[in-house]
C-alpha cells in the first residue's frame, strides 16, 4: 500500500502567476529556501524549458535531487518523478492549482512505496513536511510577484 502526503495552501496571487514560478527550476531558489538553494535545468522537455520529459535538479549546487516532469498542463498541474535514488520506489508528486476566489489554491500530493522496510511512511512524513513550507513560501512569493 503507498505511503502518501498531501499538502494545501492558499495564495492571494492568480494560478497563472502561481504555476509560472513551480514549473521554472530555476524560481525555486528565491521561494523554497532552506531546502531548496539551487535550481536548474539539465534536460529541456516539450514544451521548453520545463514540459513532459524535462528533468530539473534542485538544492544546493554541490548537491541536488533530481526530477523529472511527467505529465504538464499549465496553469492547472505539473506532475513529477524523483530520479535520485531513496529508500522508496514509485514516487509520484503532482502540483496541481485551482482559482480559488481572488486567488489560488495550491495542492501538492505525492505518493510512494517503500524500498527498504519501512522508508515510505517516514519519508511521505519528512516530505509532507518539508513540501509544507515549501508550498508556503510558493504563495507568499507569488503574492509579491504580483
Amino acid at each position: 500500500m503507498p505511503s502518501t502526503y498531501e499538502v494545501l495552501v492558499r495564495s492571494k496571487a492568480p494560478r497563472e502567476t502561481v504555476f509560472a514560478l513551480v514549473a521554472d527550476a530555476t524560481s525555486w531558489q528565491r521561494w523554497a529556501k532552506p531546502f531548496v538553494r539551487y535550481g536548474e535545468w539539465v534536460q529541456e522537455g516539450d514544451p521548453a524549458p520545463g514540459g513532459v520529459g524535462a528533468i530539473r535538479r534542485l538544492g544546493s549546487k554541490a548537491w541536488g535531487v533530481r526530477e523529472q516532469i511527467t505529465e504538464f498542463d499549465p496553469p492547472d498541474y505539473l506532475a513529477y518523478t524523483i530520479l535520485t535514488w531513496m529508500p522508496v520506489r514509485d514516487y509520484r508528486a503532482i502540483v496541481s492549482i485551482d482559482s480559488d476566489g481572488e486567488g489560488s489554491r495550491i495542492t501538492w500530493a505525492g505518493s510512494m512505496e517503500s524500498k527498504i522496510p519501512g522508508a515510505a511512511p517516514l519519508m511521505a512524513f519528512l516530505l509532507g513536511r518539508s513540501i509544507k513550507k515549501m508550498a508556503a513560501g510558493l504563495a507568499q512569493y507569488a503574492e509579491k510577484s504580483v
